[in-house]
């Protein structure tokens, strides 16, 4: 049997209601940045994959940054287009075959609070090997899960709260370092680092990854 959901997808696609950063740039935009600039000069072409209402693709674009940013939504692409002219905006799905254009065409990539939102986070990370450049980085922000941290939410009782079913179009993957890096060995990924944000550490609450892809 097949379940069609295709045509309900604007009914449950996420609606943006202005430009502003989220709550989660307020931990996670210095270390992006400064991962940023610890492998690309500025003038560097960046795509940001997944970039919501564009608000952190002009962040990236005022440090000197080339920015080409996709995102699904529709209402994302109007806001972002319609206040930050200094990037371009594309409205495009992750799932898609990207643009002829966009193929080995970025030194950066970088997907910030997004993979976690996926069925098929392999889709993201293929997909940004199409659009790098030989020897160019991917940057992949997600939710930081560890053992400690899930043991602590388990014993104050917040795990339920913390894994909530009912937040639509919340997080459906949950990533450890270990689980991480194995998603992205397992597309010849290498050189895989981390870096992470926000709370004390190994209760931390975002955990930032840069990987390679092999010079030609």
């Amino acid at each position: 049997m097949t379940i069609e959901i295709t045509s309900k997808a604007a009914e449950y696609e996420y609606q943006y209601q202005g430009s502003t950063l989220t709550h989660t740039y307020s931990y996670l935009t210095v270390p992006l940045l400064s991962m940023l600039t610890e492998k690309a000069k500025s003038g560097a072409r960046v795509l940001d994959l997944g970039c919501g209402n564009g608000s952190l693709s002009h962040i990236i674009a005022q440090q000197g940054y080339e920015v080409v940013g996709v995102e699904e939504s529709a209402s994302g692409i109007a806001i972002a287009s319609q206040n930050f002219p200094d990037c371009q905006f594309i409205q495009a799905s992750i799932y898609d075959s990207p643009k002829p254009e966009l193929l080995n065409a970025f030194d950066i990539i970088i997907a910030v609070e997004v993979i976690e939102h996926l069925f098929y986070p392999k889709e993201l990370v293929r997909l940004a090997r199409k659009c790098l450049k030989p020897g160019g980085h991917l940057i992949l922000t997600t939710p930081y899960h560890g053992y400690l941290k899930n043991l602590i939410l388990a014993l104050s009782g917040k795990m339920d709260s913390h894994f909530s079913v009912l937040w639509d179009g919340g997080h459906i993957k949950f990533f450890s370092v270990k689980t991480l890096t194995e998603l992205l060995e397992t597309e010849a990924y290498t050189d895989i680092r981390f870096k992470f944000a926000g709370r004390l550490p190994y209760l931390w609450k975002s955990m930032l990854c840069c990987a390679s892809v092999a010079r030609k």
